[in-house]
């Protein structure tokens, strides 16, 4: 039998332990009821970081350029006329048959690579036998010829050479070579790369939908920053009006190019409604039956 002083005893330690549970209770209700205006214990405040490309306005039509031979200044024909026999050497070295065939070659101006010599070669010996590669030769001798295959007789040589871990290298290279000391418009240094690897790009800043045949469901040209501090590229390359291309490219904050990804892009064939095929009622407009 439980005595007097032992059923007091018990009475107290159960008053104890409930009032502890209480405000444990009372505790967690208070750690849920936070008031949204106090910051959160893991809140992530964004912080400035420089980014490696110029956010100025920019015109597609200054940002690259295509040249012919004869269209080139002599001074740049010398340097390739001079520079020949390292082409030769690292096309060799890559597979590439320089000296088998007759080459024709064209210059890619750059505004984002100005210091160095861009070029395209081709070589066509007819349908399904056609040749490319580019070259890129830096004015002032300080780097060696670069070269960035593309095609080999109609094929590519180890993957579609805008995806291709060696174009990315050889950009990464001659960007490196360039010592830039302001920010490269990092629209023009996505279309370089574009044209590098095959392309002639061209982009709309802005599309008018009652000139445009076509319209590319791609986002107009854009740069965003990722959460990783990756800066992300994308523009759509209307070029070819009936197969568009949107590409991405991914540079870290040092300006390195990290990966690239070409796809066609999604298009919309505008539609026009002639009036008499609407019928305007008290529920609104609905088409004609």
């Amino acid at each position: 039998m439980v005595s007097m002083e032992q059923r007091k005893l018990l009475q107290s330690v159960c008053a104890m332990l409930s009032t502890a549970a209480f405000g444990a209770i009372l505790a967690a209700q208070t750690v849920k009821e936070v008031s949204p205006a106090q910051p959160k214990a893991r809140e992530i405040i964004p912080v400035d970081r420089p980014i490696p490309f110029s956010l100025s306005a920019h015109g597609s039509n200054e940002l690259i350029e295509f040249r012919t031979t004869e269209q080139m200044t002599e001074e740049d024909r010398n340097l390739v006329a001079n520079a020949e026999s390292s082409i030769a050497e690292r096309a060799r070295f890559h597979g590439i048959e320089f000296n088998g065939g007759k080459w024709s070659y064209e210059q890619v101006v750059c505004s984002a690579i100005p210091t160095h010599i861009l070029l395209r070669f081709t070589r066509n010996n007819g349908t399904g036998d056609v040749s490319v590669f580019s070259a890129s030769i830096a004015r002032n001798g300080d780097g060696r010829v670069g070269i960035i295959p593309i095609q080999m007789r109609g094929y590519s040589l180890f993957s579609p050479a805008p995806v291709n871990a060696i174009a990315i290298s050889a950009f990464n290279r001659i960007r490196s070579e360039e010592h830039f000391d302001t920010p490269q418009d990092w629209l023009a240094t996505g279309l370089c790369y574009a044209a590098l690897t095959g392309g002639r790009p061209q982009v709309a800043l802005s599309v008018d939908p009652f000139n445009s045949p076509k319209i590319s469901m791609a986002t107009p040209p854009r740069i965003q920053i990722q959460n990783r501090g990756n800066v992300t590229l994308s523009f759509a390359d209307l070029s070819t009006t009936e197969h568009p291309m949107e590409w991405t490219m991914d540079f870290d904050l040092s300006g390195k190019l990290l990966k690239t990804l070409r796809k066609p892009a999604g298009v919309m064939q505008p539609r026009v409604l002639h009036p008499a095929s609407i019928d305007v009622n008290r529920n609104g407009v609905s088409p004609a039956q």
